[in-house]
């Protein structure tokens, strides 16, 4: 498995838009996103550390490769 890329919570939020998730909401420094019955909470922070990503692409349901493909995409 890849290790984890130090990304924002922008950049993560881009990523996870173009695996075709959805922002619904944002309140503070939380973005809220969906796709179909999966949902997650991305903190809006300049860099997200790896535990607090990691957490993200478990409720998203992402696994760490998609998201990197998604991110250099």
């Amino acid at each position: 498995m890849p290790r984890l890329p130090v990304v924002s919570g922008a950049d993560a939020v881009r990523a996870l838009e173009r695996l075709g998730f959805v922002v619904i909401r944002q309140r503070g420094s939380h973005i809220i996103l969906r796709r179909a019955s999966q949902g997650c909470v991305v903190p809006n922070h300049r860099e997200l550390k790896t535990g607090t990503l990691s957490g993200v692409l478990k409720q998203a349901g992402v696994s760490v490769e998609e998201f990197i493909g998604a991110l250099k995409a």
